[in-house]
């Protein structure tokens, strides 16, 4: 028997079912302090290495029908609270003199389809991103920690960034996952807080590091269908 098929003694229920909520941030941020709170996610982002330049998108829901959002183009390490808008369930703008990021479906369809959800990040750490761009799901029960707080991590077939059809890629997926892995594109968390959706992320990119180093990559990545 391999060590890739040595049973452990923690596997017996895989998956795990996802972790409780931290309740981090316990009640509704107002909203001043969501956006300083959203700023700190996002510097946190940069600096980590998770979103290059201008990638990647934070929203966190203010109240039903209300999300507090990045905007487009803007690098998640340098935004300002003048630069974050507030939309409705329908993407409108409602505060804000930006453009809200153009992933934005893809986080109202999170909210619509899971009500514990109260922030949602979308990123590209890289590692995860390369398993993403395999079509690898990191579902492998190789860590406790994986094990009892974030569970197995599917990979959502892939759609055009900033479409229906990529919002819809992930609802099979918002019920029972902490977080999923876009194919060829990225990282989505969601969770009670933005810091719970944060600690998803960075736990998922810490999983993919080590199942990296244990030997489930280099392979090669799934070429997108287009011409070049």
């Amino acid at each position: 028997m391999g060590n890739e098929d040595r049973p452990l003694q923690a596997q017996t229920d895989w998956p795990m079912p996802i972790e409780g909520m931290e309740r981090l941030y316990p009640q509704r941020l107002p909203a001043e302090q969501a956006k300083e709170a959203l700023l700190q996610i996002g510097r946190r982002l940069y600096e980590k290495g998770y979103a290059a330049a201008n990638d990647g998108n934070i929203s966190y829901l203010l109240a039903p029908g209300r999300v507090l959002a990045t905007p487009t183009g803007v690098s998640k390490g340098f935004m300002t609270t003048s630069m974050l808008v507030v939309v409705d369930s329908e993407c409108r703008v409602l505060e804000g003199d930006w453009l809200p990021s153009t992933e934005l479906l893809l986080h109202l369809r999170v909210y619509q389809e899971n009500p514990e959800a109260r922030a949602v990040i979308h990123a590209h750490s890289p590692i995860a991103t390369a398993f993403a761009c395999a079509g690898i799901p990191l579902d492998r029960p190789i860590l406790a920690e994986a094990l009892n707080l974030l569970g197995q991590v599917p990979v959502a077939p892939y759609a055009a960034p900033g479409t229906q059809e990529l919002a819809a890629s992930v609802v099979p997926y918002l019920q029972t996952y902490a977080g999923v892995l876009l194919a060829n594109h990225g990282v989505l968390t969601w969770g009670a807080s933005l810091t719970e959706a944060m600690y998803r992320l960075e736990r998922i990119e810490h999983y993919a590091k080590l199942m990296l180093l244990t030997g489930h990559l280099p392979q090669p990545a799934i070429s997108l269908a287009v011409d070049l």
